[in-house]
């Protein structure tokens, strides 16, 4: 009897030995399956890019198999991000992917333990979820899609004539603050004339962009979310004036501007699967690994409809943008 009784007690051991160590069982084992929680922003190009480039490489890191993702959207607003993120710390998902300034602050406020990468944010430390680029000291750290401004500003000022003014627009409740004060201290080493406007909102959008036009002849808008996903209103009111416009995205550009010097956000969606599948399976600390930049495939570009329509020269060396079917 005592002989049944260990050989039972026997096998239900080794049982659980092999269901953690994976031995004899069927499919892959819970330590190579992941879930990974992605709130996004908003719905527009650069974001839904992003999204898709962090996808399709981290599943192929990983193996269709072993990982799942819990896509969702906060469609612009703080309390669905909040919602959501909170939501992701609830379910006990091995990994947060915050896409967007607001999501990324909403997941680092749910939660100090989940790892989590930012993407399409342009400053981390501004944003208030990093110590520093270098060395992040907290469970955030991710990839920035701050291109040079001070560049992105020399190519609207291509064209432009030496006396164009040229307006600073932003969200003043976005991330972007950091990239506008960046382009005005540029404008100021060039001795150019400017002037700084800010929407609170994308109701405001409207009203600022017809002040902007009667004051400016030229304007410049950062990677801006809220801007954005508002392009068309950009363009109505931009192109009958013959106003130039500049924008920090490719997506935004394809809606209502003119030209753009843009990273490709689906490159940086791929950069920050890099990172997550380092802290995934190699167990890389978020804290240590500093914030990433994406540095190629950075080209100046133009809308050829925007610029037949405003009947402007193209610079040299500039590139028209991709018809998208």
């Amino acid at each position: 009897m005592k002989m049944k009784k260990y050989m039972g007690f026997s096998a239900a051991l080794m049982a659980a030995v092999m269901a953690m160590t994976g031995c004899g069982g069927t499919g892959e084992t819970a330590e190579n399956t992941y879930r990974v929680g992605i709130v996004q922003q908003s719905e527009h190009g650069s974001l839904d890019a992003a999204t898709e480039g962090f996808m399709d490489k981290l599943t192929e890191l990983l193996g269709e198999e072993n990982v799942t993702f819990d896509l969702k959207n906060a469609q612009g607003e703080q309390t669905n991000s909040t919602t959501i993120a909170t939501k992701f710390v609830s379910d006990g998902v091995d990994l947060i992917m915050a896409n967007g300034t607001t999501a990324l602050q909403s997941a680092a406020v749910a939660t100090g333990d989940i790892p989590i990468i930012g993407a399409s944010v342009s400053d981390y430390i501004t944003a208030g979820v990093v110590d520093s680029n270098e060395a992040p000291g907290r469970n955030v750290t991710g990839v920035s899609d701050l291109a040079e401004i001070s560049a992105q500003v020399d190519v609207l000022l291509q064209f432009c004539q030496e006396d164009t003014k040229v307006a600073v627009v932003y969200c003043s409740s976005a991330n972007s603050a950091y990239q506008a004060k960046l382009a005005e201290e540029h404008l100021q080493e060039l001795n150019r004339d400017y002037a700084v406007y800010t929407a609170a909102d994308s109701n405001d959008i409207q009203a600022v962009m017809t002040k902007v036009v009667s004051d400016c002849g030229a304007v410049y808008i950062p990677t801006d979310n809220t801007f954005a996903s508002n392009m068309e209103i950009v363009k109505n009111i931009t192109l009958p004036a013959g106003v130039p416009s500049f924008a920090g995205a490719e997506p935004m550009c394809r809606i209502g501007a003119l030209a753009t010097l843009s990273i490709s956000y689906y490159d940086l969606g791929v950069k920050a699967a890099e990172m997550a599948y380092e802290i995934l399976v190699n167990g890389a600390n978020p804290a240590e690994m500093p914030i990433e930049f994406v540095s190629e495939g950075i080209t100046p570009k133009y809308n050829g409809d925007m610029a037949a329509a405003l009947h402007v020269e193209i610079p040299e060396g500039m590139e028209a943008l991709e018809t998208v079917e």
